[in-house]
């Protein structure tokens, strides 16, 4: 499946959500929506699965030949940011209710849930109420009822929310799956150190706009225009010195020990600026900074 957002306004009173929206998420990929609180994310989610319409633009989903303006609750499962599962019945009831929903056969339906309880480790559990499991326990029990039906599109709003180390891990290895599997996965997220490590396309949102989106490479040559290169010198040097190699440097930051940080236009020839460093004095280290996408999302929005 493939879903199509284009132009996509939404407004809530005097405030705009979401604004001018335009992204396209593919099978076999995983979109990953990422920004602050208030950045638009889950009111975008919420337009895709249908909970609220938008006020201009438009999205749409297509699936092989067949375009379409909605989605029939068998094609996707939605994980809200938001637990939605009834607090007084039990794991399988509640994963029951979800399986007849989306319209599963009973025998398929119990079938999956046992093989998904099998895999979260909470087999065991099946027969308590909601309200006696962790909240880690509750959200791995929300994951299954977004994937017992097995859609075609996933979309998921926060879904390593309290979630510790080892099954953050272990939801990624699901969503790997997901994507070899050709799903189309849609997520919204704060954990970018996660998120870098699965993505293969970024929306970056900050009140209510794209300021980036692409893959990781394209995001950060949108966020980081320019270089940042680490050098020390064997000899001491001051920075009027560096600042001497005019036209290679924009800013120049002294550290101990004989190190600087300097920060360089994009295109500039590395080869020919350490050539250029050299001159000065021998030269023992010589790195491109590589910033992490949190770190350039940070300088990014407090720009």
């Amino acid at each position: 499946m493939q879903v199509d957002v284009i132009g996509v306004c939404k407004d809530y009173a005097t405030v705009r959500a979401v604004d001018e929206v335009s992204l396209s998420a593919r099978g076999g990929e995983i979109l990953a929506l990422l920004g602050p609180n208030g950045a638009g994310k889950s009111s975008l989610v919420r337009m895709m699965v249908g909970l609220t319409q938008p006020d201009s633009g438009s999205i749409s989903y297509q699936t092989g030949d067949v375009a379409s303006a909605t989605l029939a609750t068998t094609q996707f499962g939605y994980l809200p940011e938001d637990r939605g599962l009834y607090l007084d019945r039990t794991v399988q009831d509640n994963l029951r209710y979800i399986a007849k929903l989306r319209g599963m056969a009973r025998d398929d339906a119990q079938k999956s849930i046992a093989n998904w309880l099998q895999r979260f480790d909470l087999s065991e559990r099946a027969s308590e109420p909601m309200r006696q499991l962790s909240k880690g326990n509750q959200q791995k029990v929300q994951l299954i009822a977004t994937l017992l039906h097995s859609p075609q599109l996933v979309i998921l709003d926060e879904p390593f929310s309290g979630l510790d180390p080892v099954n953050q891990e272990f939801v990624l290895s699901v969503l790997e799956e997901l994507r070899s599997a050709g799903k189309t996965v849609i997520l919204s997220a704060h954990q970018m150190a996660l998120v870098e490590r699965m993505a293969d396309q970024l929306v970056l949102m900050n009140r209510g706009r794209v300021i980036a989106q692409g893959s990781l490479a394209e995001v950060r040559a949108t966020l980081q225009p320019q270089q940042s290169i680490r050098v020390q010198f064997a000899d001491t040097i001051d920075e009027a010195q560096l600042a001497e190699l005019e036209g290679d440097m924009n800013t120049v930051v002294a550290h101990p020990n004989n190190t600087f940080e300097l920060t360089c236009g994009g295109q500039i020839d590395l080869a020919q600026l350490l050539t250029r460093l050299q001159s000065l004095a021998p030269v023992v280290q010589f790195s491109r900074q590589h910033y992490g996408l949190h770190e350039l999302y940070l300088q990014a929005v407090q720009a």
